[in-house]
C-alpha cells in the first residue's frame, strides 16, 4: 500500500508530486501517466514507484486525481470498480477546475472522503497558492496530514467548497496575466533600449519584490503605491498612463471573464 497516489503526472502533478516527495517519503508514493515514460522518468526522479492506473487506485490511501476535467468520465470509468470493490479507507483529491466535490463522488461512484484543491503553476517551485475544501467525510486528522503534506508546494488555504470557485480565480488563472504585466513591462523596456535578458529579469524581479512586501509589511496596494508616486514624479505619470488605457478595469474583467466560464464548466 502507498500513501499517496497520482493519476496523471502532467505539469501539475508532477509539480505536486515533486511538494510531497520532499515533504514525505517518496518511497510511500506511486504514479501513473497515460504516457508511462512521462511516469517512469517522474518516479526515478523522484526516488517513489511508477505504475498502472488500476494499482494507484487500488493502493492508494490519497488518491490525486491530475487530469483534465473533459478526462474524468474516462478516467473514472476505468478505476470506479476498482473503488467500490476496496474495503479499506482512501481518499480522492481532486484538483479539476468547475469541477464540484458532488460531481467527483457520482463519477467515482462511491461515496467517499474528498478533498478539493485548487493549486497553481507556482507550486513547482515552491511559491504556490492552493486552496483546498473537502466533505464532511475527510477527518481533521486525515485532513491536517494532507494539509502538512502540501507546505512544500507553498501557502495552503482552507476555503469551503462554495467559495473555491471564485475564490481560485485570481491564483488559479493569475499566473497568466502576472505573465503578462512582465511580457508588458519587458516590452516596454526593450522599446526603450533595455537588453531583452535584463528586461525580463528586471521586470520578474519587481513583481517579485512588490508582492514580497505586500505580503511581509501588511500594508495595502494603495498605500504602497503611494509611497512610490513623488509628487510630479515620474511613476505617477506612468499611473496615469495605465489609468487612461483602462488598465484596472481591463484586470477586473479577466477576473470576471474567468468566473463566468469557471461556472459553465
Amino acid at each position: 500500500m502507498y500513501k499517496f497516489g497520482f493519476i496523471g503526472s502532467g505539469n501539475m502533478g508532477s509539480a505536486l508530486a515533486k511538494a510531497i516527495s520532499s515533504s514525505k517519503d517518496g518511497k510511500n508514493m506511486i504514479v501513473c501517466d497515460s504516457s508511462t515514460s512521462r511516469a517512469s522518468e517522474l518516479a526515478e526522479a523522484l526516488g517513489c514507484k511508477s505504475g498502472c492506473v488500476e494499482s494507484v487506485a487500488g493502493e492508494s490511501e490519497y488518491i490525486f486525481i491530475a487530469v483534465k476535467p473533459q478526462s474524468l468520465p474516462d478516467m473514472f470509468g476505468e478505476i470506479s470498480e476498482i473503488l467500490k470493490a476496496r474495503e479499506d479507507r482512501f481518499i480522492l483529491v481532486t484538483m479539476a477546475a468547475g469541477t464540484s466535490i458532488e460531481k467527483i463522488t457520482a463519477l467515482a461512484g462511491v461515496e467517499c472522503p474528498v478533498i478539493r484543491i485548487m493549486p497553481n503553476v507556482a507550486c513547482s517551485v515552491g511559491a504556490g497558492m492552493t486552496l483546498a475544501a473537502k466533505n464532511d467525510k475527510v477527518t481533521d486528522e486525515e485532513y491536517k496530514y494532507f494539509i502538512e503534506a502540501m507546505k512544500a508546494s507553498g501557502k495552503i488555504d482552507k476555503v469551503s467548497e462554495e467559495a473555491i470557485d471564485s475564490f481560485s480565480i485570481v491564483t488559479g488563472c493569475g499566473p497568466a496575466w502576472a505573465y503578462m504585466m512582465i511580457e508588458a513591462l519587458a516590452d516596454g523596456q526593450v522599446n526603450i533600449g533595455v537588453p531583452r535578458d535584463k528586461a525580463y529579469l528586471y521586470a520578474a524581479k519587481t513583481l517579485e519584490g512588490a508582492a514580497k512586501l505586500m505580503l511581509d509589511s501588511g500594508r495595502t496596494p494603495a498605500d504602497l503605491k503611494d509611497s512610490v508616486c513623488s509628487p510630479g514624479g515620474t511613476t505617477i505619470e506612468g499611473v496615469k498612463a495605465l489609468e487612461k488605457n483602462n488598465f484596472r478595469y481591463g484586470v477586473i474583467e479577466a477576473v470576471n471573464a474567468s468566473y463566468s466560464k469557471t461556472k459553465k464548466m
